[in-house]
């Protein structure tokens, strides 16, 4: 058994500023990825839409009201509320309400090697570049030519 304080676990989004605290490793999960989010206003969980293709991903709200968006769809969940994204499918979301937001995100398996963004290659068209994030920006490779695109 694991037991971890939330308030003990620092914050950290890949370089964005916002309260994200990652649960996997200090609880040592093995099949579960699980972050804790406190968002503000205006605030989003992600850099924007986006897909795991080998993940599901599911997201309870704790406290306030999210927004989130798909290719097709908005959809608003309340506290109390969960919502799931199938692998492949993708999504986005956003405190576009007045007062915080407190949620978790949980995905499964663990960790997601393959996160997609709607994008198109320059190079040869292709329109699903996967995103490979680091500490200072990400970089997305297109799966098809190989094309490297830096992006801050």
């Amino acid at each position: 058994m694991e037991k971890v304080s939330i308030d003990d676990v620092e914050p950290g989004a890949f370089g964005r500023d916002i309260d994200r605290r990652g649960l996997t490793d200090p609880l040592g999960t093995s099949d579960l990825s699980i972050n804790y989010y406190r968002l503000e206003s205006g605030e989003e969980f992600s850099s924007g839409l986006h897909t795991h293709m080998d993940q599901e991903e599911v997201f309870l709200i704790v406290e306030g009201e999210a927004t989130f968006e798909t290719r097709d769809e908005e959809i608003i969940v309340g506290e109390g509320e969960v919502v799931r994204f199938a692998p492949g499918e993708y999504q986005t979301g956003t405190n576009e309400s007045d007062g915080e937001v407190i949620a978790y995100a949980m995905g499964a398996p663990r960790d997601s090697e393959d996160v997609r963004v709607p994008r198109e290659c320059p190079k040869c068209g292709y329109d699903n570049l996967r995103l490979i994030p680091s500490n200072d920006g990400f970089t997305l490779v297109c799966p098809e030519c190989n094309a490297e695109i830096e992006e801050n």
